[in-house]
């Protein structure tokens, strides 16, 4: 493990208030949204989606690292270039998600454990030498009566652990997103407290695993209320419980916090993310920035649709999202920008 060239690497990819891109969806997911908005589930056009989204122009003045899948990390343009080389040259780091994703847990009902650590070590290593430089792993705990179980957190954070050594051996950037999820009745305080707990239970591990925080970015979950609860705190409240959690359970040698979004409306995310910013800049001990996914790209499906004649205005779409993000991580994000 080169430890410096990890630490900086992990210190440099969010610099000018960029975020990382999520285009990790696995292949069913993709489909499930293309279904949504009657696309052709097939392998084609999640290849010309994933070809508009990276080569969109000016994307790299926004996104400093981009989350692929394995299909996506094989995938060519149609002129034939690798979107890896593609990605490198618009000065945007290839990442790639290994987890195999989350499975029922078993002596645990309703909850799941991330699977994926057999064989990761070579495919690790392959993913290095296709071109690699960071990778991700979700573990996704659910809020309810009782939930998430002590079992289930520690199964999950030592997972996280075990995978961001591995990383750091092979010479990647973890990104490790313990998400605890927004689907439920659960409030905000309650969400506060699960979600301090998780953090702390996956920092316990990373230490037991040697994993070097310098050499790793987090991707948490915002403190929020359940989607089916009565009461929405606004983006202040919201923005302060998320902060005061994070000061409570993220250790300052992590270099940065890198929210994902969860499902949340895209101007609602960034507006979240902007009063973070905007709010406690001063007193963070590291950059708070964005790694979605749908609050990026689903404008910008919703604009495609599949159709070859939309791929610029589509562009178009994502970009802004990406530009309104970036205005987010500095604090300057406006409504009126949803107007330009």
């Amino acid at each position: 493990m080169n430890g410096p060239a990890l630490q900086e690497l992990a210190s440099t990819l969010l610099a000018g208030a960029k975020g990382l891109l999520a285009m990790d969806e696995s292949t069913p997911t993709c489909n499930a949204r293309f279904a949504t908005l009657g696309i052709p589930q097939t392998e084609e056009a999640r290849r010309a989606y994933r070809e508009l989204i990276v080569t969109t122009p000016g994307l790299g003045e926004c996104i400093g690292g981009a989350i692929l899948y394995d299909e996506t990390i094989r995938q060519h343009t149609r002129d034939g270039a690798l979107f890896l080389t593609v990605l490198v040259d618009a000065g945007i780091v290839p990442g790639i998600k290994v987890d195999t994703g989350a499975k029922a847990m078993a002596a645990h009902p309703g909850e799941r454990v991330t699977e994926g650590l057999d064989g990761l070590r070579d495919r690790l290593t392959a993913y290095r030498h296709m071109g690699a430089r960071f990778a991700k792993w979700r573990a996704v705990l659910v809020l309810g009566d009782g939930l998430p179980t002590r079992g289930c957190m520690e199964a999950n954070a030592h997972l996280l652990a075990r995978y961001a050594a591995l990383c750091q051996e092979a010479g990647l950037v973890p990104i490790v997103e313990p998400e605890v999820l927004m689907e439920g009745r659960h409030g905000l305080k309650q969400c506060d407290e699960v979600t301090e707990e998780v953090l702390r239970t996956v920092f316990d591990q990373l230490y037991a695993q040697r994993v070097v925080l310098e050499a790793m970015i987090l991707k948490p979950n915002m403190v929020l209320p359940g989607l089916a609860c009565t009461r929405q705190e606004g983006v202040d409240e919201v923005a302060d419980a998320t902060v005061r959690c994070l000061l409570r359970a993220v250790p300052a040698a992590v270099p940065a916090v890198t929210f994902l979004s969860g499902g949340q409306p895209a101007e609602l995310a960034s507006a979240r993310l902007n009063a973070m910013n905007g709010r406690w800049h001063s007193r963070l001990p590291w950059a708070l920035s964005f790694s979605f996914s749908r609050a990026i790209q689903q404008p910008a499906l919703e604009v495609w649709r599949g159709e070859g004649a939309s791929v610029v205005a589509a562009q178009r779409a994502l970009l802004h999202r990406a530009r309104c993000n970036q205005a987010a991580c500095r604090g300057e994000y406006d409504a009126a920008m949803e107007a330009m």
